[in-house]
């Protein structure tokens, strides 16, 4: 009997389940990777909304001429302006250009935290397409005023507003689907590497909108609007919302000894247990990010096993249930300040480097990605420290307490030339994303299944928008005050988002403080025990 191909003994030498958790891994990945994607645009297109003339005493781009002459046909010879393209042509630019932020920005916030709870009474597939669609609209919404020749400055702020509502359809939406196929072990690592698609999104979406911003910014909308809305059919088409509509394993399998948490071994739960298997304690790395236990009990600890009523059995948990999860509030409120610095970068950076290194909107654009390229690392980085030490909080605040300085030097370097830039953009990127990327994924997870819950299956969805929810209120907040405040000098912007990581890192303290007492306990009762023997 011949040998089978190398590439089919691959494919073979992983289980069905294995196959099926891989799909939804990279389908998720692309389907969140596309909201960000079509985030993106407006920050590449700042640039050229309002232009560096004459009129405003700055150096003009070389490129103008050009551009004028590539776009005169479209616009109107009434609206036509040497400093941009109207409303966003006047000295008042940047307050006109954060109102669009925060338009987005608050609608988003706002919508968080009506999302989850809506979410988790939905079915997923159909509510996630249903606002990808939209959001694909709204997006190419904002675009088409290119191609209309709208100046009315109402019609952009409703279209941030539309889209920003929409938009919330997406996290609650995917981090449930994720929880649903994937267990508790290497959680940080995992979902560190799973939440790169916020970076990916963000450097996709800069580059398709600065291909085309210096010669037709609308397409910098629409095309992104087109792939979120196809996005959307691939979600409606092939997401599978959790493992037993396709008789999938409730945990990864024991012949999986390496799968997702190393050397501990996975044991599938059967319904019915004999009484001498549930004398044994529970491996804790059998916890799920979002337990269904209509096949599978839930060990809530070493010592104790609680079964749910199942996935449509329990009653969704109510918001201020959710508040009252230990952990919670703490870790919204440092990701309102780590959001609020994070988006402000999001928003501002293209414009910031179009105004310190004098480059174009495109080039400029594409130098933004690198913080995204730093964001990738700091997010995996902090999982894989974070699983390492076992240690949630102490891993955000020791990036916190590196990250303040870091601005420091990067609005200091910034200005000595592009070389230091790219250096600085990559480590601020890191110290910046990374504490954001571990709170809104592996953290929403652990207090999604927190032993308090008793095995509600249903209170990741509120959890996750309850702390992604507060986190877009400094999100919103970031790029307003970018707004007023960098008119008196970027310097001062860069106090206010040093300022923002020292209270992000204020707020951990006392979950620090009690991981590191724990720690010291732990170490205690391992001496003792080894002096008693």
């Amino acid at each position: 009997m011949a040998r089978l191909p190398p590439g089919i003994r691959f494919i073979t030498s992983f289980s069905r389940d294995q196959w099926y958790r891989a799909f939804i891994f990279s389908l998720t990945f692309l389907l969140y990777a596309s909201f960000h994607l079509s985030r993106k645009p407006i920050s590449i297109v700042k640039g050229e909304l309002h232009k560096h003339c004459a009129a405003s005493h700055e150096v003009e781009f070389t490129s103008y001429k050009e551009y004028a002459v590539q776009i005169q046909p479209v616009r109107k010879s009434s609206n036509v302006s040497q400093c941009g393209w109207e409303p966003f042509d006047k000295n008042n630019y940047k307050q006109l250009l954060g109102a669009l932020d925060y338009s987005f920005l608050c609608a988003y916030a706002v919508g968080m935290y009506l999302s989850g709870i809506i979410g988790e009474r939905l079915p997923i597939r159909y509510y996630l397409t249903v606002g990808m669609l939209a959001s694909g609209l709204f997006t190419a919404m904002f675009g088409l005023g290119y191609f209309y020749n709208i100046h009315n400055l109402w019609f952009y702020i409703m279209a941030q507003i539309a889209n920003g509502l929409v938009q919330t359809t997406g996290w609650p939406s995917v981090v449930t689907c994720i929880g649903n196929w994937f267990g508790k072990g290497r959680r940080g690592l995992i979902m560190g590497i799973w939440n790169s698609h916020t970076s990916v999104g963000n450097i996709l979406g800069s580059l398709i909108a600065a291909y085309w911003v210096s010669t037709c910014w609308g397409l910098s909308f629409v095309m992104p609007g087109v792939i979120i809305a196809v996005m959307g059919i691939v979600c409606f088409l092939f997401l599978i919302e959790h493992p037993k509509d396709v008789s999938c394993s409730c945990t990864p399998s024991s012949s999986s000894k390496t799968l997702l948490n190393g050397a501990s071994r996975f044991r599938v739960q059967m319904p019915i247990l004999n009484a001498k298997e549930t004398s044994k304690p529970q491996d804790p790395e059998m916890h799920h990010l979002l337990t269904d236990s209509e096949n599978c009990s839930v060990s809530l600890n070493s010592s104790i096993v609680v079964t749910g009523e199942g996935r449509h059995g329990t009653s969704a948990i109510s918001f201020l249930g959710a508040l009252r999860i230990p952990g919670v509030i703490e870790f919204s409120l440092c990701l309102l300040f780590a959001k609020l610095v994070s988006y402000t970068f999001l928003f501002w950076l293209p414009l910031y480097i179009t105004n310190v290194e004098h480059l174009d909107a495109k080039r400029a654009g594409d130098l933004s990605t690198l913080f995204d390229v730093g964001g990738i690392f700091g997010g995996i980085l902090a999982g894989l420290i974070s699983d390492r030490l076992e240690k949630r909080a102490s891993t955000c605040g020791m990036m916190l307490l590196l990250a303040a300085p870091t601005l420091y030097m990067f609005s200091a370097v910034s200005k000595m030339g592009l070389e230091a830039t790219v250096v600085m953009l990559l480590i601020s990127g890191a110290l910046v994303n990374g504490p954001y990327a571990l709170i809104t994924t592996a953290v929403s997870a652990d207090l999604g299944t927190h032993k308090s819950l008793k095995g509600n299956a249903r209170a990741l969805s509120t959890v996750t928008a309850i702390i992604d929810g507060t986190g877009s209120v400094g999100a919103a907040l970031g790029p307003l005050l970018a707004g007023l405040i960098s008119p008196s000098g970027w310097n001062n912007v860069f106090y206010m988002l040093m300022v923002a990581d020292a209270c992000a890192l204020l707020f951990l303290l006392r979950l620090i403080q009690k991981e590191l007492r724990c720690n010291a306990d732990h170490t205690l009762f391992t001496e003792g025990k080894t002096l008693a023997r």
